[in-house]
């Protein structure tokens, strides 16, 4: 029963991060909100902070072993994570629910898919998430419209989809 519970508790939990993303026009870029554009554009600047092309944000806290597995598009991966807002205030959080999460790749936002394919097992990164890559103008739950996030992803391991050949 304790096992029902507290797999029940995390589905809904999950319901932050889990989201299938809106599909663009090819070539049309999904517009970031004015407040997301600030908070990026003062934390590329912070030391030890990498801007990836598409303009998400991170820095490595932790390198796991050089050996291992990065997660595929259609992977299955296993986390811990903490979610907040510009402000600092927790919006979503594993580490609060004492388990980590377990969720197919294709299934969450556009910044933890291309963030997390980029990890290997043991990798612990802090994600600066412009809006566009988040939950973009509609937000989500506790996630104002246009919000920029804050995401501590601690991955523990990747699970390949059915006939993938593991790349190291």
């Amino acid at each position: 029963m304790k096992r029902m519970f507290v797999l029940a508790a995390a589905v809904l939990a999950l319901a932050a991060c889990d989201r299938t993303p809106k599909v663009a026009e090819p070539g049309v870029p999904v517009p970031q909100s004015e407040t997301s554009k600030t908070f990026m554009a003062k934390v590329g600047k912070e030391e030890g902070v990498k801007v990836l092309e598409s303009g998400l944000a991170y820095k490595v806290v932790r390198s796991g072993p050089e050996a291992g597995l990065k997660p595929g598009p259609d992977d299955e991966v296993k986390v811990h994570y903490e979610g907040k807002l510009e402000d600092g205030s927790v919006f979503d959080s594993s580490y609060e629910r004492g388990q980590p999460a377990a969720m197919p790749l294709n299934r969450l936002i556009p910044a933890w898919q291309e963030a997390l394919q980029l990890m290997r097992p043991g990798d612990e990164w802090i994600l600066y998430v412009p809006s566009n890559l988040g939950y973009g103008e509609e937000g989500s739950g506790r996630i104002p419209p246009g919000a920029p996030l804050i995401f501590r992803i601690e991955l523990i391991d990747a699970l390949p989809a059915p006939g993938r050949v593991q790349r190291g």
